[in-house]
């Protein structure tokens, strides 16, 4: 049966695959599917972002996503809530309904409501054994349930630190490997590579480029680096780890980050960096700072020299003291610094995730009428 319009509703707090599928069988039977997505102000996922993540996976022409304020008490055997909640569902609706697709218990009212009919999808959630209560509870252990832009919201983010030729990328790229070996969910952790580099190799091949073959050949000092450039780093480089992160397991291993863009800015430019640089520090949960201690000062070509390692080191615990961002500073053989990391990323995973509560029902048990539901 084709339906004109028809309405998903809930918190998705965080969305999941059994949200996905309730929507998706709506997309298939409906000619409009209207998702109302009823989010409170208690809650610390933001409503915008949780329709912006539905929109992304539903992509549907006819499929609308209608984020609406929901802050009234759960009461599903008073009259009182049940009305002031199905005015808040109303709110996103364009247009009356003819159906309300649902797995809850309480679908069946909520459809005789509206004047609708009710259709239930998958009510005992065998198909996809999950619920939003299970996410906040455990994300780990439903990871495979969640979609790439929820992955990437919820993914642990540990960033590798530290001056030149100091082990960061022979570190970062070690601690990825160690995660990933654990298998299971954990056997797509990504390493993010410092795209700083990159980004310096093309911009000499560019210039070298631009000067031609006509007199000696340029190298780093020849560079002219500008505020701009720095920018375009820290953008690119948060590009990349957004891709991996969506991607990855639930922890994701990066390379350097915006943080150390804006000191490496200090550094070449000699003026402090501009706060935008740090904008995205939020995003990150653990800096793993490399020692200079116990690493010898190689030249690969495109380092600075071991002269700064020390200072570049300083700068980098001074910076992440003063700005209270949770790090550990690695020392020793290459094993050591590895078992320090892996043991601070376990303290990490270890505290969890935090999600504020959302509203609790008062009553578990539908209102009851005497007209039944239109199913």
């Amino acid at each position: 049966m084709t339906y004109a319009h028809g309405m998903v509703a809930g918190k998705f707090y965080p969305p999941h695959a059994g949200h996905h599928h309730l929507i998706g069988t709506a997309a298939k039977a409906c000619d409009r599917v209207t998702v109302v997505v009823a989010g409170s102000t208690v809650e610390s996922i933001p409503l915008a972002l949780r329709a912006a993540w539905l929109r992304e996976v539903h992509p549907q022409p006819h499929v609308d996503i209608a984020p609406v304020v929901d802050d009234h008490e759960i009461d599903y055997g008073s009259e009182d809530a049940w009305t002031a909640h199905v005015a808040a569902f109303r709110s996103g609706l364009s247009s009356p309904v003819d159906a309300v697709f649902s797995s809850e218990a309480y679908g069946p009212e909520l459809a005789r409501r509206l004047s609708a009919e009710h259709v239930a999808v998958d009510p005992p959630r065998e198909r996809f054994p999950v619920s939003g209560t299970a996410v906040r509870d455990d994300p780990i252990a439903h990871w495979h349930h969640l979609a790439p832009p929820v992955r990437g919201y919820l993914a642990r983010r540990v960033v590798v630190v530290g001056a030149e030729s100091t082990g960061t990328t022979t570190l970062a790229r070690a601690l990825a490997a160690h995660f990933a070996s654990r298998g299971g969910v954990w056997a797509s952790t990504r390493y993010v590579p410092e795209y700083g580099r990159i980004y310096t190799e093309e911009k000499l091949a560019a210039a070298r480029r631009a000067a031609g073959s006509g007199g000696r050949e340029l190298w780093l000092d020849d560079i002219v680096w500008t505020p701009h450039d720095f920018t375009l780093v820290a953008e690119r480089h948060l590009a990349l780890e957004e891709a991996a992160a969506r991607a990855g397991s639930p922890v994701l291993i990066c390379d350097t980050d915006a943080f150390a863009t804006a000191l490496w800015y200090e550094r070449y430019l000699g003026e402090t960096a501009p706060e935008t640089l740090h904008q995205h520090n939020d995003r990150h949960h653990l800096w793993i700072v490399t020692d200079p201690s116990d690493v010898p000062f190689v030249q690969d070509g495109w380092r600075d020299g071991e002269s700064i390692r020390h200072h570049m080191s300083a700068r980098f615990r001074e910076e992440l003291d003063r700005r209270n961002l949770p790090h550990v500073v690695v020392t020793g053989r290459h094993e050591e610094r590895l078992a320090t990391a892996v043991t601070a990323v376990e303290a990490l995973l270890d505290k969890g995730w935090s999600f504020s509560p959302p509203l609790t029902p008062r009553s578990l048990t539908p209102k009851r009428t005497d007209q039944g539901d239109s199913s």
